[in-house]
C-alpha cells in the first residue's frame, strides 16, 4: 500500500475507484466499504484509493469536543494495508480545505486529481463545506464529471447498529466484548512500556508501565482485564491489564495502564507494545493493606488465564 501525505502528492489514476472520510475504528460496516472498494477496483482493472484527513475534522469543526480516537493514523494504515487497500491519501484538514464547496471537492480533488472513475461511499455521507454535499449530490455531479457512485448501506450484528459511536460506548463501559464484535478484532491501544514506580514487582508481580500513547486515543474504563500483548510487532502473549490509578496507594490523578505478561522475564523498558482488550475482569478498588491487593491479584491472574484457556 502506497500512503500520500497529501491529495496534492497523488497522481491521477486512470481508473481510481474511491472513497472517503476518517473511518475512526476501522469497523465492520467501514470493512464492508473498503472490501467493496477492493473488489470494484478489482473488477474494472483500476487501483483503489481511501481519502481520509488528519487531523479528525471535529477537531477543527468543534474544537471544544473532547475527541476520543477508536484508532489512531498508525493503527489504521497498518490495518488498511492488511485489508489490500493499494492507496492511502492523508489530507490535513485545515480551514482553507474545511471550505471547499461540495462541487469543487468532486471537480478538483476527486476527479481532477486523483481520477476517480467509481465512488463508493458509506451510509448517509457528508462532505464539503458545512457538510452540504450527500449521495444525492454525487448522484447528480457523476454524470457531469464521469464516474459512477454507489452507496453502502448500514450494517447491523446482532441487532447492534455497528458505528463508530456504538463501539466508542463499548469501549468506555469496558464493555470489550461488544467492542470485538463490532470492529471484528479485540480494541487496542498502541504506545511504548516506560519506567515506572516498580509497585507490581513489590507485589510479586512485575509489570509494564504504558507510555507515549497517542493523547487522544480513547481509553477503556477503569479496570483490570485480560489482554493478549505484541511487543515489538511479535507474537500475542496472554496478560492482564489494570488501567487505573492505584487507589491502594493512594490515587494518581491520570489513570495508568499496566501490563503484567504471563511468566515472561524478558526486559520490556522501551519496547513498542500493542495492547489488546479481550474482556474486562473486575472494577479497580482500593484494598486495605499491599498484601490483600496481592491476594486478589493472584485471583486475577487465575480469572485472566481461565479467559484465555489456559487452565
Amino acid at each position: 500500500m502506497k500512503i500520500y501525505h497529501s491529495i496534492a502528492q497523488f497522481k491521477a489514476l486512470a481508473t481510481g475507484v474511491a472513497t472517503a472520510g476518517t473511518f475512526d475504528g476501522l469497523h465492520a460496516g467501514h470493512q464492508a466499504i473498503i472490501q467493496r472498494l477492493i473488489d470494484v477496483a478489482k473488477e474494472q482493472g483500476g487501483e483503489s484509493i481511501l481519502l481520509t484527513f488528519d487531523p479528525h475534522p471535529r477537531k477543527l469543526i468543534h474544537p471544544e469536543f473532547d475527541l476520543a480516537l477508536l484508532t489512531t493514523m498508525e493503527e489504521r494504515a497498518v490495518l488498511l494495508d492488511e485489508m489490500g487497500l493499494d492507496h492511502l491519501i492523508i489530507q490535513a484538514f485545515d480551514k482553507t480545505f474545511s471550505m471547499q464547496s461540495s462541487l469543487a471537492f468532486v471537480r478538483n480533488q476527486l476527479v481532477s486529481q486523483m481520477g476517480v472513475k467509481h465512488l463508493v461511499i458509506g451510509y448517509d455521507h457528508r462532505f464539503g463545506r458545512n457538510r452540504e454535499g450527500g449521495f444525492d449530490h454525487l448522484v447528480e455531479y457523476g454524470p457531469v464529471y464521469g464516474f459512477d457512485v454507489e452507496e453502502i448501506p448500514v450494517l447491523e450484528i446482532d441487532q447492534m447498529h455497528v458505528s463508530s459511536t456504538t463501539i466508542r460506548q463499548a469501549v468506555k463501559s469496558g464493555d470489550m466484548q461488544a467492542a470485538t464484535k463490532g470492529l471484528t478484532r479485540p480494541y487496542q491501544v498502541s504506545g511504548q512500556v516506560i519506567q515506572g514506580h516498580q509497585v507490581g514487582r513489590k507485589l510479586g508481580f512485575a509489570t509494564a508501565n504504558m507510555g507515549h500513547i497517542h493523547p487522544d486515543k480513547l481509553m477503556p474504563a477503569i479496570g483490570v482485564y485480560a489482554v493478549t500483548i505484541d511487543v515489538d510487532g511479535d507474537q500475542q502473549l496472554p496478560a492482564i491489564a489494570n488501567h487505573g490509578v492505584r487507589p491502594t496507594f493512594g490515587g494518581k490523578s491520570e489513570p495508568v495502564l499496566e501490563v503484567h505478561v504471563f511468566d515472561c522475564d524478558k526486559d520490556l523498558y522501551g519496547h513498542k507494545m500493542v495492547v489488546h482488550f479481550n474482556q474486562r475482569i473486575r472494577d479497580e478498588k482500593a484494598f486495605e493493606s499491599p498484601s490483600d491487593l496481592s491476594d486478589q491479584i493472584a485471583l486475577d491472574i487465575q480469572a485472566a488465564k481461565k479467559i484465555h484457556n489456559l487452565q
